[in-house]
């Protein structure tokens, strides 16, 4: 069994994340490894943020991790959040972030907009990266009760639910996390 930490206190995405993953890998989170440090993230990048995280257990822990930063990238907005994604309006609150995120677009045609996340694997003194993204759009109003962050508000492309509205089945098959996650999986089962 591989044991791996994801460098993550976000208990949706270590459920995502697990279930990708399978039996054959010991996925610890931040917390079974007694991480109570807020790692900062202050790159410009994804690819910098979660190199950050990952670089920070490594460190600190002396355990191989991997680590994600994930963000919502609207056409209209010039690619906002972003890495913002977050705390885009200043806070975590994810409905103010969703309201300020709709405001912004108001009536605006173009609605395109992507889901994007990039793991950074640290591991045997070596980094790795793999991404993932799914293509969608973003509707006026929330729809939906599962999933989280901007998950109300993205339908991905060729289907007509939001993520908020997939089981986190339906979910996982095609979102940029899971195809960043195929990614990372491939590639430690080929190791």
């Amino acid at each position: 069994m591989i044991k791996l930490v994801f460098a993550t206190n976000n208990a949706h995405k270590l459920e995502e994340v697990k279930a990708m993953l399978g039996a054959e890998f010991d996925l610890l989170s931040l917390a079974d490894i007694g991480c109570t440090a807020d790692i900062p993230e202050t790159g410009d990048t994804f690819e910098h943020n979660a190199q950050q995280k990952s670089d920070y257990v490594v460190n600190h822990f002396q355990m191989d991790c991997f680590a994600d930063d994930s963000g919502l990238e609207i056409d209209a907005l010039d690619g906002e959040p972003g890495v913002y994604s977050a705390h885009y309006s200043g806070t975590r609150d994810m409905d103010t972030n969703i309201a300020l995120v709709l405001q912004k677009l108001g009536d605006n045609p173009d609605r395109t907009a992507r889901f994007r996340t990039v793991i950074s694997l640290s591991i045997g003194g070596e980094q790795h990266f793999f991404d993932g993204s799914v293509e969608g759009h973003i509707i006026a109003n929330e729809r939906g009760g599962a999933g989280f962050g901007y998950d109300p508000i993205f339908i991905p492309q060729g289907y007509e639910q939001t993520f908020a509205e997939m089981t986190a089945e339906q979910k996982n098959k095609i979102s940029h996390r899971a195809v960043a996650v195929e990614k990372l999986v491939a590639f430690l089962r080929g190791q």
